[in-house]
This record gives C-alpha cells, structure tokens and sequence, in this order.
C-alpha cells in the first residue's frame, strides 16, 4: 500500500504534468493563431503628378485664406482701438465740458 506522502507526491507530479500540458496547448494556441493571420503587405504607390499639383493648390489657397484672416484681424483690431480712443476722448471732453463750461443753477 502507498503511504499518505507517496499519494501527495503522485497527485503533484501529474497535477504538475496537467499544468504543463495545459501551457504547451496555450502555445500552441498562440503560434496558430499568429501564423493563422495574414499580413497585408502593401507595395508603396507613386503620387501622381496630378494629385500633387492639386494638393499643392488647395495649401495655397488655404495659405491665402489665413493670411487675407489675418489682415482682416488687424484691421480690425486697429479699427476698434481708434474708435475706443475716439469714445473715451469724446467722454473727457463731454465731462469736461459739463464740469467747466455749462452754468450751474
């Protein structure tokens, strides 16, 4: 008869071997899978002389439009500053206008 030991040994060594097993097929799995897919492999393409003076085209139009925003930005801003000038000349002079020259009553 096995002694209490020899059967913990036996359940270990086939537990163990169970485990193995059970990696090896994951493997195995894994290696199936990866060479199960197919990979694309794309031949690079030329532009077409076309296309490029196209594309050209449109990044200048589209230069032109951020530069014309640009100028119009700036115009603008200089615009609103002068009018703010002009508005804050205009109430200095109305206070000062109220404060020194109408008659008090």
């Amino acid at each position: 008869m096995e002694s209490e030991e020899d059967k913990y040994k036996h359940l270990q060594r086939i537990e163990h071997q169970l485990r193995q097993k059970e990696t090896e097929q994951r493997l195995q799995e894994l290696e199936a899978e990866i060479h199960a897919k197919d990979i694309n492999v794309y031949k690079p393409i030329k532009d077409k002389p076309e296309a490029s003076g196209k594309l050209r085209q449109t990044q200048v139009i589209l230069g032109l439009k951020l530069f014309a925003f640009a100028i119009v930005t700036i115009a603008a801003v200089k615009i609103a500053s002068v009018l703010a000038g002009v508005i804050i000349v205009g109430t200095i002079g109305f206070v000062a206008y109220k404060l020194f020259f109408t008659e008090k009553k």
